[in-house]
């Protein structure tokens, strides 16, 4: 196997707020020391929101345009016609070049948002975008058209909706509230679920980008803790494009791949052993011994992990040990078994086969109707009724159904020149440094589209890395296979997400009965209610235990959640023992856990097996099945996938902890498991390369950070998982 790739990531943490190619916090944002008093006479071209009292500088986009449409009416038809397609054919009329290719790309967000791209090099951009907001205002279908933002210098995707969520002191008086509000001209959209004082508000005055003003000038009234837009933001289209980020340098693809992902289950007595040699982040010792061999096809492969299978019996081996050492744990556990974890994340498809006997069923005494496996808070609801913000099934809709399909298909039918013309971006048209070829471009692009199709079900993905248990003879395993899975979707498509609905899905989590919540998702822009929420989360429950994922920039900073107190920040190895070239690490990193690196030499088999979405025979009708492997899927329907991120080594970290509280019977609080995971966590068989070395003498020497915190600190935090470790250590 010798695979070049340029090809994504798929992660959402890549994560909520996993917003991605962005410096670290202490780097990029220079907060202003003025007092809150002076905010109000800041220059008005200045734009920024407030946390922990000082500003976050934010940019707005001159060559995107964001677009609400006006909701569709509820249904389960499989014919139903995404609106973002239909603005994005309303709009290209009159904006294609003389080759044919269109001058504008439609994007969408979710169900009932999108963002319109124009290419920079249209002219007078203004005036242009000017025009296309007039197209857009013209079109029935749309509600009405909102500013586009990033981060100071950065590219990420922040969508300024007119909303802000305001946080008041808990003594406050309703009439003190509405006061308030009045005299700042806003109203109430509704209050926010398991937070009665946190509430979503809407200015009556103030448009675009005056609604951040608004948002500041509340941070200092009497009586409000907090104020800060409630964002929609987009994290999703990770694209690993090598190390230079401002161009993309795209190589031809090596096609020789003669290991076929079909002949895995043949010729072996038990498959799902197979499997489990595959997961190596369970046992290493396996693969890597496998590895060693000359093996040039999966049914070798296969063979020799049936050999190498850790419930033979066989001489110790000397492999180094970059697991977690899960194998060990099953034997001194009950695999967690009546143990919650919520699985906070984009569309999780809990029908899987491996996935659907590890579903919690949701008793509460006030659960919605039809709430059985979990709620989706990804659709935003200006309904005060609980049970009519957001919805009960985590799943594919049949509108991202067609939408999803469409591209797949599209990957598989349309040429070279077809697929560049209706996929190539402005954006990535003008990072493409070298020239490549027609057919290189397409190579790359379908690449490209294929692994963000299955990217946007990370929360299948994530599950799987829990709590999957296979039911027939080929199938996944999860760190914690007798645990149950607590679906919350909070990621609509192309990773849109609210700050509200992130907040929510925290607040539902904890009163649904979670022992553990995973968050495989991480960003750069907290604010202060999201920060607010979770102390609230902890505080009000103890024994509750919230691992997040550091995120994926290669940068000294975790992001956030993990970056809060109470919160366990967990960054990611790979097969090798070496810190995942993509993990963050820093002040703030708790732990490391195999997180999978599909660029070691082993390739594919670098990264972590999980449970995919793509397999539903729904996606393939009326495309001719694949009979090669079209992404790094294992099986050619994609049930089955590999995956790198921290947003994988976060749920294996959760499915730990799961083993631990399944014996641990609800004795031990959040503090003393986190210790007992760190005190047996170890660095043994971790590496540190000369690069990192030199880095952190830099940083050391220079007084970033203090010469008492040793490197492998700095890079692992507490050091690598030990499952086993952890599991005797509680039940002692």
């Amino acid at each position: 196997m010798n695979y070049k790739r340029t090809v994504s990531n798929i992660l959402l943490a890549s994560s909520i707020l996993a917003f991605t190619n962005v410096l670290p916090l202490t780097a990029n944002i220079k907060f202003n020391s003025t007092a809150f008093a002076q905010i109000t006479e800041s220059n008005n071209n200045e734009l920024f929101y407030i946390y922990k009292g000082q500003r976050v500088p934010l940019t707005e986009q001159k060559d995107a345009v964001a677009v609400e449409f006006k909701a569709l009416p509820k249904t389960r038809s499989r014919n139903v016609n995404p609106l973002y397609l239909q603005l994005e054919q309303d709009l290209q009329t009159g904006t294609r070049t003389r080759g044919g290719s269109s001058q504008i790309q439609v994007k969408p967000l979710g169900e009932n948002y999108a963002v319109v791209t124009l290419a920079s090099s249209n002219g007078n951009t203004d005036a242009i975008r000017n025009k296309i907001k007039n197209q857009i205002q013209n079109q029935s279908y749309v509600k009405t058209s909102l500013p586009v933002l990033s981060r100071a210098s950065q590219q990420d995707t922040i969508i300024l909706s007119k909303e802000i969520i305001v946080n008041f002191q808990p003594d406050m008086k309703e009439n003190e509230k509405v006061s308030i509000l009045k005299q700042n001209n806003l109203e109430v959209v509704r209050s926010l679920r398991f937070f009665p004082n946190i509430y979503i508000v809407k200015s009556t005055d103030a448009d675009g980008t005056a609604v951040l003003n608004v948002a500041n000038k509340l941070n200092q009234v009497k009586g409000v803790n907090s104020a800060a837009p409630n964002f929609l933001q987009s994290v999703a289209n990770s694209i690993d494009i090598g190390d230079n980020k401002n161009s993309l340098n795209i190589e031809s693809i090596d096609k020789q791949d003669t290991i076929n992902p079909q002949n895995i289950a043949k010729n072996a007595n038990n498959s799902t052993t197979n499997y489990l040699g595959l997961q190596w982040h369970l046992n290493s010792i396996p693969l890597k011994e496998c590895l060693q061999q000359d093996i040039d096809s999966f049914n070798a492969l296969q063979s020799c992990l049936q050999q190498k299978n850790p419930s033979n019996k066989q001489s110790k081996s000397t492999s180094s040990r970059t697991d977690l050492r899960v194998t060990e744990a099953w034997q001194n556990s009950n695999g967690g078994k009546g143990v919650v974890v919520a699985v906070i994340d984009s569309l999780i498809q809990w029908n899987h086969p491996d996935l659907q006997n590890s579903l919690y069923k949701v008793s509460a005494a006030d659960k919605c109707p039809g709430e059985e496996y979990g709620w989706d808070f990804s659709e935003p609801s200006s309904s005060n009724q609980p049970c009519e913000i957001g919805d009960s099934d985590t799943r594919m809709s049949p509108l991202e159904l067609n939408i999803l399909r469409r591209k797949l298909h599209d990957t598989f039918k349309l040429s070279d020149k077809e697929l560049i013309e209706r996929y190539l971006t402005p954006t990535i048209k003008q990072r493409i440094n070298p020239p490549v070829s027609e057919k290189e471009l397409a190579e790359y692009l379908r690449r490209m589209i294929r692994s963000n199709v299955g990217g946007e079900f990370h929360g299948t993905l994530v599950s799987g890395v829990i709590a999957a248990k296979p039911q027939n003879s080929q199938g996944i395993s999860g760190v914690a296979p007798n645990a149950k899975i607590l679906p919350v979707r909070v990621f609509g498509l192309n990773g849109s997400i609210f700050t509200s609905s992130y907040i929510e899905a925290v607040g539902y989590a904890a009163n649904r009965g979670a022992d553990v919540i995973n968050l495989s998702l991480g960003g750069y822009v907290p604010t202060d209610v999201e920060e607010f929420a979770f102390s609230q989360i902890l505080q009000q429950n103890p024994k509750l235990v919230i691992v997040a994922s550091s995120g994926n920039e290669d940068y000294a900073s975790v992001a956030y959640p993990s970056g809060y107190d109470g919160v366990l920040s967990v960054g990611a190895s790979n097969l090798n023992g070496d810190r995942a070239p993509y993990s963050n690490y820093g002040k703030g990193l708790g732990v490391v856990a195999p997180g999978g690196d599909l660029s070691t030499p082993a390739g594919w088999l670098g990264g972590i097996p999980t449970t995919g979405g793509t397999w539903m025979d729904t996606f393939w009708q009326g495309l001719a099945f694949p009979n090669s492997r079209w992404s790094n899927v294992i099986d050619f329907k994609g049930q089955y996938w590999w995956m790198q991120g921290t947003s994988f080594s976060s749920p294996a970290v959760a499915g730990v902890v799961a083993l631990m509280k399944g014996e641990d019977k609800g004795k031990l609080n959040r503090v003393e498991l986190i210790d007992i995971l760190k005190s047996t966590a170890s660095y043994e068989d971790l590496n540190i390369t000369k690069e990192e070395q030199e880095r952190y003498r830099t940083l050391v020497s220079g007084g970033a950070i203090p010469s008492t915190v040793t490197d492998k600190q700095y890079f692992f935090g507490s050091g690598l998982i030990n499952a086993d470790a952890a599991v005797r250590a509680v039940k002692k």
